[in-house]
């Protein structure tokens, strides 16, 4: 497959025709996503995502398709771990559902942003350093197990993105604003949704530097990398909306995403020794998290 400027162009064109699409047409009314919505938007998504696929293992061969689709796979399962930190934040600040789904739409528009900067340079690094990989698994490897571990309750207050910004930043008083600013004393100031926009950002940020180099250990190409990790990102929005209030009862899922990075690092790690070919890391990936959401489906919940 020959990727070429006007690819990468066309691509990006069609990313902010997807958005501005979602933002006028779909999201006229700032109010809350219901359920059937959330689900008809999230297998709209999905089903790009496949169309796109498809089109990468028609020009570029099936070993091309399955990389994009693993890489896919493993930023979209990622970003359920973002989806419970991100109901954690919206709790802590109270913001209500239409809030969430204007926040949620700057913050995917951020991460896009972000994702592309970091694609940009993980594959110049490994061009030039093809040893950086080792570092890339080493990292992935110890994000898994510190999130095998990981404590289940977190202080979003004092998390360092919010404690920076309360400290740096001149925040409103307002506690139910409609604005990101607002002038107050003759000065323009932040309101709480431009705080909690920052924290989203960060946190997408953090969660990013799992994600994007687990993505590098399935493929070395550039354009994969981005593509399945923003057609993950684009659906982040409506797969917030649909599994919010499920996520909690899955059980297991944090145990599953920290079993797909163990593995996904040391596969980078052995990549030298050993070479894993990318369906047996499909396979992989998709059943270790089947077995987690399985698990945690049968899991009996205790009576009160």
């Amino acid at each position: 497959m020959a990727v070429t400027l006007t690819t990468w162009i066309a691509f990006t064109a069609g990313v902010i025709v997807l958005l501005l699409f979602d933002l006028l047409v779909l999201r006229r009314e700032e109010r809350s996503a219901s359920l059937l919505e959330s689900l008809a938007t999230t297998v709209g998504w999905i089903a790009l995502a496949a169309g796109f696929g498809l089109w990468i293992a028609s020009s570029g061969g099936a070993a091309k398709g399955l990389e994009f689709l693993t890489g896919y796979l493993i930023e979209y399962t990622l970003s359920m771990d973002n989806i419970f930190i991100f109901v954690l934040i919206f709790a802590s600040f109270r913001i209500t559902g239409a809030q969430q789904h204007r926040l949620l739409f700057w913050g995917v528009l951020g991460a896009l942003i972000m994702r592309g900067v970091m694609v940009g340079a993980g594959a110049a690094l490994l061009n030039r350093f093809e040893w950086v990989i080792y570092i890339f698994g080493a990292y992935i490897l110890y994000a898994g197990c510190s999130m095998l571990f990981q404590k289940e309750e977190i202080e979003i207050e004092k998390q360092w993105v919010v404690r920076g910004a309360r400290w740096l930043l001149p925040l409103s008083a307002e506690s139910q604003p409609r604005h990101f600013m607002v002038r107050e004393g003759g000065r323009r100031k932040f309101t709480l949704l431009a705080l909690v926009l920052i924290i989203i950002e960060g946190t997408d940020l953090v969660f990013a530097l799992d994600s994007v180099p687990a993505v590098f250990g399935v493929t070395r190409d550039p354009f994969i990398v981005y593509t399945s990790n923003i057609c993950a990102i684009l659906g982040l929005r409506s797969l917030y909306f649909l599994l919010a209030g499920a996520i909690k009862h899955l059980t297991y899922l944090h145990i599953g995403l920290a079993a797909v990075l163990i593995f996904i690092g040391a596969k980078m790690l052995a990549g030298h020794f050993y070479s894993i070919s990318t369906q047996v890391s499909l396979c992989v990936v998709g059943g270790i998290l089947g077995l987690s959401v399985v698990a945690s489906l049968l899991r009996k919940t205790p009576s009160t």
